[in-house]
């Protein structure tokens, strides 16, 4: 018989506090309405590219490291220092560019409703300091920008701020993935079991990408997302 296996003890532990509060950035039940948005998702399915189990998975795994690695995980990857220095010029940087790459109006709609309401929500709650909610209000902010302030407030590296925001995106859109195809609950565990392990390499790319090659050019995603604008029947916003 086969001798147990030891689990690799832990290089490095994350105090709980920073822990909890990562997960709660992450939480779907968090009041920013991530649930709303299908980011195309919706149309993809209108137009029959999207239609079954497979399809969805392989659509959120190309979206994932295709616009998401490359564009919101590695601004964060750069904010959340920029934060906790106090380079609030560099913030502005990364939100107007932010802003300046939203392909269509409901995709720039969508980051600016997040980051308003998750910027909300950290002036009803202990510790960003109001200067920097302050600033960040003055940006117009995107959600990147804000879910960095909120992150940048624990004591977490920044690999396990973007592994969250990572996973928090992944939860919302396997459930707008169930809704619109539609799928059933074990079917929408298994795309997340397939984005739980594309993530990690997804968030080491956006770590290491500079800023010239920060890009979010998605072709195919944006036609679609303009679509979706005016798609007669339509259960989310974007």
């Amino acid at each position: 018989m086969d001798a147990p296996t030891t689990p690799a003890a832990p290089t490095e532990q994350l105090a709980a506090p920073s822990l909890l509060q990562l997960i709660w950035l992450a939480s779907p039940a968090l009041p920013v309405g991530g649930f709303s948005y299908s980011e195309g998702l919706e149309a993809a399915v209108e137009c029959g590219e999207v239609i079954t189990e497979s399809q969805a998975a392989s659509w959120l795994s190309d979206q994932l490291h295709l616009a998401l690695a490359r564009g919101d995980l590695a601004v964060i990857a750069q904010a959340i220092p920029a934060w906790r220095e106090g380079r609030l010029e560099r913030i502005a940087e990364l939100n107007a560019w932010l802003l300046q790459t939203r392909e269509t109006s409901e995709l720039r709609a969508q980051t600016e409703q997040m980051g308003r309401s998750l910027l909300e929500w950290l002036r009803n709650h202990e510790g960003a300091s109001a200067t920097h909610i302050d600033a960040c209000a003055a940006l117009q902010p995107t959600y990147p920008v804000a879910f960095a302030l909120a992150a940048s407030q624990t004591a977490a590296g920044v690999r396990d701020c973007l592994l969250a925001y990572a996973f928090g995106w992944a939860e919302n859109m396997m459930q707008a993935a169930i809704k619109s195809v539609p799928l059933g609950q074990s079917a929408g565990q298994r795309i997340l079991a397939r984005l739980s392990r594309d993530i990690p390499p997804a968030v080491e790319a956006a770590l290491r990408l500079p800023d010239g090659e920060r890009q979010t050019f998605s072709p195919m995603l944006a036609i679609l997302s303009a679509r979706h604008e005016t798609q007669y029947s339509r259960l989310f916003r974007s």
